[in-house]
């Protein structure tokens, strides 16, 4: 999974950086100053997750319609106690 995140001001970038930095999570900083190649890197990852997922779905690991309303429906009744 990836994120794009552009925060607004250098508060919120450190602030963002700390937290990433304490979770011990992998991050690129400094992707590219341009908007233009930001997004080419982005899309270049989201289509490979993409072709994954297609490559999941062509092996036979996927839920189906029913399976995923079943899910959602005990999902809701374990939260809401029922």
């Amino acid at each position: 999974m990836s994120i794009l995140v552009n925060p607004h001001n250098e508060q919120e970038e450190k602030a963002l950086l700390a937290f990433l930095n304490s979770r011990k999570y992998d991050y690129k900083p400094g992707i590219g100053e341009s908007e233009d190649e930001a997004m080419a890197i982005f899309l270049d990852q989201y289509n490979q997750e993409i072709d994954e997922a297609e490559k999941e779905i062509d092996n036979g690991n996927y839920f189906t319609q029913d399976e995923v309303e079943k899910l959602l429906e005990d999902r809701r009744k374990a939260r809401n106690g029922n």
